[in-house]
This record gives structure tokens, C-alpha cells and sequence, in this order.
């Protein structure tokens, strides 16, 4: 697994990587905003020698005035995934449920913190039944590994730079198109978004099936000759919208990581409505 030209992998090459003498480590991150936790669907079959990684407890800050999915600190996440069996200049393919969303903050999580070669299995864990992939039930034996977390491997905007950014370039919000508008806010306590931000719904960017769409280079030709950039509520949703920017080239996106969750924090900023 040497392209990491493409942040994605097909079921299909999965099946054949896992065949080969050395394996990506392969980790599971199946994760639902409002439970039950995804451990339950790990421990009824997962792909075989799969790692399960908790988003909100190993990859994730404790919630607070970072915002509910903030950045981890480098220490406890290089804790997390050496216990997972990561390795240093080793790759890692990394699952869900289907929709991409942990599965990309996971992605993204590996990416910033200068882990290279990462995948994201397109599709997640139906497209690995789908495609006739053994399934496993049973707990692997992990190696402890000895991954160096360093941190910067993508860029990271703060609440300055989201601002700044909705001004001189595109500041992409992957909520629904009600909760930009501020009409509905069914986590947050504030409903709006970032002013001069503009609305690119996780929904325009994913088939039926969670797979990420084929033309996804002429969806964001819109933001070409721009810098780019994407927040949601917590960062999970928007760090799909950057997995989907380095699908179609735009490796220079940026994730605003604290998202809404971490704006509204400070009652000074400004809060956008409408369209």
C-alpha cells in the first residue's frame, strides 16, 4: 500500500491486501453520535485482525471548551495507537458503519498526527460483506506498537483562521442545510453558522450507499483558485469534507477541528442565519 495518493481503498483490495505477507493494520472505528457504541457491532463480527478504536475516548479530547470532538492530546493518542498495534512507516486502513463520518475523522486524526499511508475503507463494513469479506467475531492479539505521534501532518484552523478564511477563501459548513441556517439545532445550544461561510451538506458529497462520489472534482471546482476549508458541529462531519477534498486533489484543505461545538463558546462572535 504505497499510492497514498488516493486517501481511499475498495473492499475489493482490501481483501487482497490482508492475503499479503505484511498486512496494513486495520482498525475499526464504528461509532454512532447518539449510541448504542459501536463496540457492540465490533464484537459481533468485524474484519479479520481488526483493531477496535473509540472515536470519542481514543481519538478525541475530553469535551469542554474545545469544542465536543476537540484535538486529542499528542501523548494519549500516541498511547491509543501504539496499544492498537500501530507502527511506525506502516500503513493503516480504517473502517465504520458505512457513512464515512468516523471513519474519515479517524483518517484525519492519523494524517495530522504524521501517520502517512492511511485509508479509509470506502463504504465501511458493508462494503466488505458486500464483497464477500471473511467476518471475525473474536478479540486479535495486539502487538503493542512503537508509532511516534507528530503532530502537524495537516493543517488545523482555529476559530481566528475559520474566520479569516470565510472572508478570503471557502469556508465549506457540512451540516444540513436547516441547521446552517440556523431554522433547527438539535445538538448545539446556538443554531447559525460562521458568517460567510457557504453550505456544502455531507449528503451532496456520498452515494446511497456512503461511498464517496465520482465527481467530486467537479463538485469543488467551485472552490477552485481558493483556499479551502470545512467545519461542522464537532469536526467529525467536516473531516469527511476534507477526505473528500484530498479524493479529488485539494490536499491543502484545512479542518476547523473545534467546528461550531468550539465557536459558540465565545459569546462575542458573530453567529450567521439564513441563507
Amino acid at each position: 500500500m504505497t499510492d497514498v495518493r488516493t486517501p481511499l481503498i475498495s473492499a475489493a483490495d482490501l481483501v487482497a491486501l490482508l492475503r499479503a505477507p505484511e498486512p496494513p493494520t486495520v482498525l475499526d472505528i464504528r461509532w454512532r453520535l447518539a449510541g448504542p457504541p459501536g463496540r457492540d457491532d465490533y464484537d459481533a463480527g468485524h474484519v479479520p485482525g481488526a483493531v477496535f478504536v473509540d472515536l470519542d475516548r481514543d481519538l478525541c479530547g475530553p469535551p469542554g471548551s474545545g469544542g465536543r470532538h476537540p484535538l486529542p492530546h499528542p501523548q494519549a493518542l500516541e498511547g491509543a495507537l501504539r496499544a492498537a498495534g500501530l507502527r511506525e512507516n506502516h500503513p493503516v486502513v480504517v473502517y465504520d458503519g458505512g457513512d464515512g463520518l468516523a471513519a474519515a475523522r479517524a483518517w484525519w486524526t492519523l494524517r495530522w498526527a504524521g501517520v502517512a499511508d492511511v485509508r479509509v475503507l470506502d463504504g465501511g463494513f458493508p462494503a466488505w460483506t458486500a464483497a464477500g469479506g471473511a467476518v471475525d467475531a473474536t478479540q486479535p492479539t495486539v502487538t503493542r506498537g512503537d508509532l511516534v505521534v507528530r503532530p502537524g501532518g495537516l493543517p488545523v484552523l482555529d476559530a481566528e483562521g475559520a474566520a479569516a478564511l470565510a472572508g478570503h477563501g471557502a469556508l465549506l459548513d457540512a451540516r444540513t442545510a436547516p441547521r446552517f441556517r440556523g431554522e433547527t439545532e438539535p445538538v448545539d445550544p446556538v443554531a447559525g453558522h460562521i458568517p460567510g461561510a457557504r453550505n456544502l451538506p455531507y449528503g451532496d458529497l456520498v452515494n446511497a450507499d456512503g461511498t464517496l462520489r465520482a465527481d467530486l472534482a467537479e463538485i469543488f471546482a467551485a472552490y477552485d483558485g481558493e483556499p479551502v476549508g470545512a467545519y461542522c458541529g464537532s469536526g467529525v462531519t467536516a473531516a469527511h469534507t476534507v477526505l473528500a477534498l484530498h479524493a479529488a486533489g485539494r490536499t491543502d484543505a484545512a479542518l476547523y477541528v473545534g467546528s461550531w461545538s468550539h465557536w459558540i463558546t465565545d459569546p462575542s462572535r458573530p453567529i450567521g442565519t439564513g441563507a
